[in-house]
């Protein structure tokens, strides 16, 4: 089973400090609130959600990971939690609090998918400056291909963000769907 130091992490970060709650645009849902619950179709966004973090700093890089963390059931986490986003090169935009890029992704975003009759899933989001030295080229599958899912089931964002030198979680939050 993977580590889920950091999703403990995370969540302790925002009960903790409000201020660390990452904002989330989710569709036409502003300002989501963590734990919110967004049904599957308003959360079905293409792109993903729209970042922004207060404390961001135009100077920074910063990198964004996202979990399905209750996969394939909530009483029943076999296959999680499951990578549904990996994206870095993330940077403050204008505004000096929405985070952005056009660098392509380590993994794509899947849109939330719980299976049928299942209760709602918990999709967390990570902020994490990104390390000097990172070299995201070095992770990107090749010609923008999407990543499978074979490397997103039990994924261990412990382990990858070890091995990538990761350093604290900057800021967090989650929104149920199903």
């Amino acid at each position: 089973m993977p580590s889920e130091k950091s999703i403990k992490a995370g969540l302790a970060l925002i009960e903790a400090d409000h201020t660390k709650i990452l904002g989330l645009t989710v569709g036409n849902h502003e300002s989501v609130q963590p734990g919110q619950y967004i049904p599957k179709a308003d959360a079905r966004v293409p792109s993903g959600p729209r970042l922004f973090f207060h404390d961001a700093s135009p100077s920074k890089t910063y990198l964004v990971v996202s979990l399905d963390i209750d996969a394939p059931f909530p009483s029943w986490r076999a296959l999680g939690p499951i990578l549904h986003w990996i994206q870095p090169n993330v940077k403050v935009a204008a505004d000096e609090s929405v985070l952005d890029t056009t660098a392509p992704f380590i993994a794509n975003w899947i849109p939330p998918s719980p299976p049928p009759g299942s209760a709602p899933h918990r999709y967390t989001f990570f902020l994490y400056e990104q390390p000097n030295g990172f070299r995201p080229e070095e992770l990107t599958p090749p010609d923008g291909k999407n990543l499978s899912n074979w490397h997103r089931m039990r994924f261990d964002l412990d382990e990858w963000a070890r091995k990538h030198r990761l350093g604290p979680i900057l800021a967090f939050n989650y929104f149920t769907s199903n």
